[in-house]
């Protein structure tokens, strides 16, 4: 059975090999070469991320005479940010009340209650 589209983008964002492409392509499209210079690996390794990024629809790859450029896609991108943004909700609204009740608490109740236990 084949995974979901929403799990081969994850999955692929979990290395962090990938994740540094993919911040340098939000710069603009690159070059194999180009994406491969900050890493101490051969291109061939790099072209393997890269078609794992494909893959998942995270970028695409052009052709423009000898040079094949990579680029982020931005729409692929969203879906992530779609599925992330109902759990981030969820943590702001937990975060919210974890504020509201701290400000309710008072101030020197915890020094106050060692104070007692002397």
């Amino acid at each position: 059975m084949d995974a979901d589209p929403l799990s081969v983008k994850f999955a692929a964002l979990a290395d962090p090999t990938r994740r540094a492409i993919l911040a340098r392509l939000i710069e603009g499209e690159a070059s194999v070469k180009d994406l491969a210079a900050p890493f101490e690996m051969s291109l061939p390794a790099v072209s393997k991320h890269l078609k794992v990024l494909e893959k998942a629809g995270l970028i695409t790859r052009g052709r423009e005479a000898q040079w094949r450029p990579c680029r982020l896609d931005v729409e692929a991108m969203r879906e992530v940010d779609d599925w992330l943004v109902k759990y981030r909700r969820l943590w702001e609204a937990s975060l919210d009340r974890l504020d509201a009740f701290l400000k309710r608490e008072p101030r020197g109740e915890k020094s106050r209650k060692n104070k007692d236990r002397n």
